[in-house]
């Protein structure tokens, strides 16, 4: 049932609660409508859909759950002549503040998509006290902790279904480092994970043949070796990647079509444990992160203090303040994203059959696209090649590259060998000539 709320301009300090029939209601303190919302002719109260704006608001979800980079989406809207939310406000009669660039009614940038991403009043809620401000003397607003925030769910009709909504959120967090303009993004972009630091893989393309592309460690490529963070490329080509990729949800699809009783089993048993590890290191670094800012708070009061004492010049109070706002506003951005994926393990956890129902769906897939890469694989970690002996000491040597895949909800599967379900070994000739073997963990 969707519950009435009333528009409030006023601003209250971090932590400080809003009027009792606000905290039952869940009325909103924003001056105004999302873009996508508007308010009810009949009952200002109330926020309902905009049509006009919310089919723009779902391309934008869709685009990006389809592997679509942030600025690839701002330059798709802006080709198109989409005319962007601060024109459109003006536009149907709303108050809004800051300078419009010239030829800007259809300037979309990352960052506007990015807020549109984000915004939790998609799905049906209201966010309150998303900000506040620290101090009289500094007037940029911080970004309020979540414990601080106040979320009524499902007071208004939602754009964007929750689940989708939750699956961009968890993608979001792994891809904050955004593509270019100009370069692509490839659909496993922020799903690849480094086997020795744990750090996400860089997309690049052969200078020479831009049609070879590949990924390789972030970390390692930023001096990470010679800092001892991680000690090789960990390089994977995308066409290997595809296959294995592939072949693995298919190996997936079979078990589960001729052995669902056995793959349900599979499936529950030791997931709860793998969730419970993953949940455990969130929450410890989201305490850290915490503990850290109350620091902050302490150093910053002390310098406050010394400030009105005369002790620190204005100056001075001014630099080290920043510092502290900047390591603060980091820390809860960090905070907000580890959050999310806190949340979103706990709803997802225990959904077993939800996982054979999407593996049902694909039974018969003969190409792996973005779409169903996103719904099935929650990430992927590279292990950098070996190079093993066979038997035989004539034999040349082989190199080979363990690949452990990582699904939505269920995490890694242990598939047994049945002879009805394929192998997932994949044997590419690269241009050393030699064969090199990706296989599943």
């Amino acid at each position: 049932m969707v519950a009435p709320f009333v528009r409030n301009g006023g601003s209250r300090h971090a932590g400080q609660a809003a009027p009792p029939h606000k905290n039952i209601h869940g009325e909103p303190l924003t001056t105004k409508p999302p873009y996508g919302y508007k308010r009810n002719p009949d009952n200002p109260k109330f926020w309902v859909i905009d049509e006009e704006a919310a089919v723009i608001v779902r391309r934008i979800y869709r685009q990006y759950i389809e592997g679509h980079g942030i600025d690839q989406i701002a330059v798709g809207l802006e080709r198109d002549k989409i005319i962007i939310p601060t024109v459109y406000a003006r536009i149907h009669g709303h108050k809004v503040t800051g300078i419009v660039p010239p030829n800007g009614d259809f300037a979309w940038k990352a960052t506007t998509v990015q807020k549109i991403l984000t915004s939790q009043e998609y799905c049906g809620d209201v966010v309150n006290f998303k900000t506040y401000r620290k101090s009289y003397k500094i007037k940029k607003r911080m970004e309020n902790p979540l414990e601080n925030q106040m979320v009524f769910e499902d007071v208004h009709e939602p754009i964007i279904e929750r689940e989708l909504w939750q699956r961009v959120q968890k993608q979001y967090g792994r891809t904050r480092v955004r593509q270019t303009v100009k370069s692509e993004k490839n659909m496993f972009a922020g799903l690849l994970v480094c086997s020795t630091c744990g750090g996400n893989l860089a997309f690049h393309f052969n200078q020479k043949n831009h049609s070879l592309t590949y990924f390789n460690c972030r970390t390692y490529n930023n001096r990470g070796k010679e800092r001892g963070q991680c000690d090789a490329t960990h390089h994977i080509r995308t066409d290997f990647l595809e296959q294995v990729v592939l072949g693995d949800i298919k190996r997936i699809t079979a078990f589960a079509k001729h052995y669902e009783d056995d793959f349900l089993r599979i499936l529950t048993t030791g997931m709860g444990d793998e969730m419970e590890r993953q949940l455990y290191t969130s929450e410890q670094q989201i305490r850290s992160l915490k503990a850290r800012n109350k620091e902050l708070d302490s150093l910053f009061e002390r310098i406050y203090e010394d400030n009105l004492s005369g002790k620190l010049t204005d100056d001075r109070f001014a630099k080290m303040s920043r510092k502290y706002e900047d390591e603060q506003a980091e820390n809860e951005a960090q905070i907000v994203m580890l959050s999310r994926e806190v949340a979103s393990k706990k709803s997802t956890a225990g959904s077993a059959r939800d996982f054979l129902a999407t593996v049902k769906r694909y039974t018969r897939m003969k190409k792996l696209t973005p779409e169903i890469l996103r719904e099935f694989v929650d990430k992927i970690v590279v292990h950098h090649r070996e190079r093993i002996s066979v038997a035989g000491k004539d034999s040349p040597a082989a190199e080979v590259q363990k690949v452990e895949i990582f699904y939505n909800c269920v995490g890694a599967i242990d598939v047994p060998d049945l002879k009805k379900i394929p192998q997932t070994e994949i044997h590419i000739p690269t241009r050393k000539g030699v064969a090199v073997s990706y296989a599943t963990a």
